[in-house]
């Protein structure tokens, strides 16, 4: 059952498929049937007209025609156009391209300006500081040399002061030693003061006794009294200058402690320009590290500067490689403009061709009447003959306007080119005064950093 099935749909399907490729043959046949007809009865026609006059004329009017050579002049100038047309947008692409890098150029510009005026900001604040700190310095030194002269005077002063005092104390131990040795000889005085006493006493005594000794004793006791009496002159001025030593010591003791508490006071002032000097050294590290700071951002502005060098250089080369591409440009706008002129002389030319055409067809229409009159009058064959013609006259008719339209085509073709391709050349003309004035600007800005950078250095210089 399903093989019966199968069986009756491929026979089926075969038919159809065979019917259809038998029409479509039969219609190729009839076709060319119809056409074959045609080619015979324009065969006829032709060898009917072939030896008319206007046929004639009109066999050798056509090759003044340039309706070929125009046609090919347009596809050449379609081909031109394409060209040019992508050439550009070739063009527009790559102004699209310079703008938009432009205007990163412009954005990474401003940005660096902002960053160089921060840099500078903080330069001058460096600076600032740079300036205060050598100030400081300038007066902490004066102080520390000050100091150190005072010191060093101080210390002379100390040292003398102390070969005073040693020389002093020195004395001192000497007049102790005077002194004990004074007190030991007035201890011996006393002793023989009391020793006399009671010598003296004893003479007394004896005196009662002794009348006849007195003279003798008397010149002896004035003898001791003047030798008591010097001995008392002698311990008074001992003790007079007891005191004034000890009164010179006192003072002594005194200008000791003075000195002391000097030296104490000249100790503190060393400790406190021991602390100034490590207060220098830590304002001098400071510098030296803003020293350094300064020298990292002067390597990062020549960095930056080597970039803009790069940058410079490459928008130099893309300016020079626009300008060559609107050279030949403009060489390319002056070969069409060139073309363009030789056009509008070629169609004034047909311009006037056809005009001339246009004469001897309004000759050749009424010829053409005054043969189909005759026609008219000749027979059978005369209404194919007026067929023929009116389609020939449709055809010159259509071909007539085809011509117009392409010149007219033309014409705004090459308008429109022409304003197209001066727009363009104004446009990268206007570009190239853009990218001229950015390189000004860069190069006026490359200027300005090299003159920061001198200056940076010329003070980094003067702090180191």
């Amino acid at each position: 059952m399903r093989d019966e099935r199968l069986a009756r749909i491929m026979t089926r399907l075969q038919a159809q498929v065979r019917g259809f490729l038998s029409r479509q043959e039969f219609k190729k046949i009839l076709e060319r049937r119809d056409s074959l007809l045609v080619i015979q009865w324009n065969i006829r026609a032709f060898m009917g007209v072939k030896n008319w006059p206007w046929m004639k004329l009109y066999f050798k009017i056509k090759p003044l025609l340039k309706s070929a050579e125009t046609e090919k002049e347009m596809q050449n100038m379609k081909e031109e156009f394409g060209r040019l047309k992508e050439a550009l947008e070739k063009s527009e692409t790559r102004r699209k391209e310079l703008e938009e890098k432009m205007v990163s150029m412009l954005q990474e510009k401003n940005d660096l300006q902002l960053q160089v005026q921060a840099e500078q900001d903080n330069l001058a604040d460096a600076e600032e500081r740079c300036d205060q700190l050598i100030k400081n310095k300038i007066q902490l030194e004066a102080k520390v040399k000050e100091l150190t002269e005072r010191i060093e005077d101080e210390e002379e002063m100390n040292a003398e002061l102390t070969a005073k005092k040693r020389k002093l104390e020195d004395e001192c131990s000497e007049l102790k030693k005077d002194i004990d040795d004074l007190e030991l000889s007035l201890a011996k005085v006393e002793k023989e003061k009391h020793a006399t006493e009671n010598k003296v006493k004893n003479l007394t005594e004896e005196m009662a006794g002794l009348d006849e000794i007195i003279v003798k004793l008397t010149k002896e006791k004035k003898a001791l009294q003047e030798s008591h009496q010097q001995a008392l002159d002698d311990l008074q001025a001992e003790e007079d200058k007891v005191n004034t030593l000890t009164k010179a010591k006192v003072k002594l003791e005194q200008q000791v402690d003075d000195l002391e508490s000097s030296l104490e006071q000249e100790k503190k002032i060393r400790m406190d320009l021991e602390r100034a000097k490590r207060k220098l050294e830590g304002d001098l590290k400071l510098a030296q590290e803003n020293i350094m700071d300064l020298e990292n951002d002067k390597q990062q502005l020549d960095e930056r500067l080597k970039k803009k060098d790069f940058e410079l250089n490459a928008l130099n080369a893309r300016i020079e490689d626009e300008q060559a591409v609107a050279a030949q440009l403009q060489k390319k706008l002056k070969e069409l403009q060139a073309r363009i002129e030789e056009l509008e002389e070629e169609l004034e030319a047909e311009r006037t061709g056809r005009a001339k055409v246009e004469k001897l067809r309004s000759d050749l229409s009424r010829e053409l009447e005054e043969i189909s009159e005759r026609l008219e009058e000749a027979g059978g064959a005369t209404s194919v003959q007026i067929e023929l013609n009116k389609k020939r006259e449709a055809e010159f008719q259509k071909m007539r306007r085809d011509l117009e339209e392409a010149t007219l085509q033309h014409e705004a073709t090459a308008a429109a080119l022409r304003k197209k391709h001066a727009d363009s050349v104004a446009e990268l003309s206007e570009q190239i005064d853009n990218l001229q004035r950015v390189k000004q600007k860069l190069e006026k800005e490359k200027s300005e950093l090299k003159l920061e950078l001198d200056d940076v250095g010329s003070n980094m210089e003067q702090l180191i």
